[in-house]
């Protein structure tokens, strides 16, 4: 059985390719979920792509990937800089976590260069856009290779 990430989206992220293109471009966040599904195939890993605006949500989906997933990619979006919850969740799952954001968010709003989720994170990409859930799923590969 191949290995599953959890690939996690936060609030607004349903609206990319039409939610301020400048910022976040032109892909949809269908053409992101695709992206990270051929990858993952690419690399024999099993992924599961999830978008939510309820912060609940997307931490009973941190809490059911314990003991079921060998990692998560996420881009928590706003919460990145609000939610103290989201990031005691994912320690509390005691999985790796790799961050992702489409923009680079240290070049916008000075509210946005706070994070909660990256002190805990394995690592951090921003500012590749879409290519990054790629670079986070490769990485993952790397990891579970040793």
């Amino acid at each position: 059985m191949p290995h599953t990430l959890l690939v996690l989206n936060g609030p607004n992220l349903n609206l990319l390719g039409t939610r301020e293109p400048a910022t976040y471009g032109h892909e949809t966040l269908a053409d992101i979920a695709e992206l990270c599904r051929r990858t993952g195939e690419r690399l024999g890993l099993s992924i599961e792509f999830q978008q939510t605006n309820h912060e609940g949500q997307l931490i009973e989906w941190i809490h059911q990937a314990r003991g079921r997933c060998a990692g998560i990619v996420i881009n928590p979006a706003a919460w990145t800089h609000t939610s103290v919850a989201i990031r005691d969740a994912l320690a509390a799952v005691e999985l790796p976590v790799i961050e992702v954001h489409l923009s680079n968010v240290h070049k916008r709003e000075a509210f946005r260069h706070h994070s909660y989720v990256s002190p805990i994170a394995v690592g951090v990409l921003c500012g590749f856009g879409s290519h990054g859930y790629r670079l986070a799923i490769e990485h993952f590969a790397h990891l579970l290779e040793g």
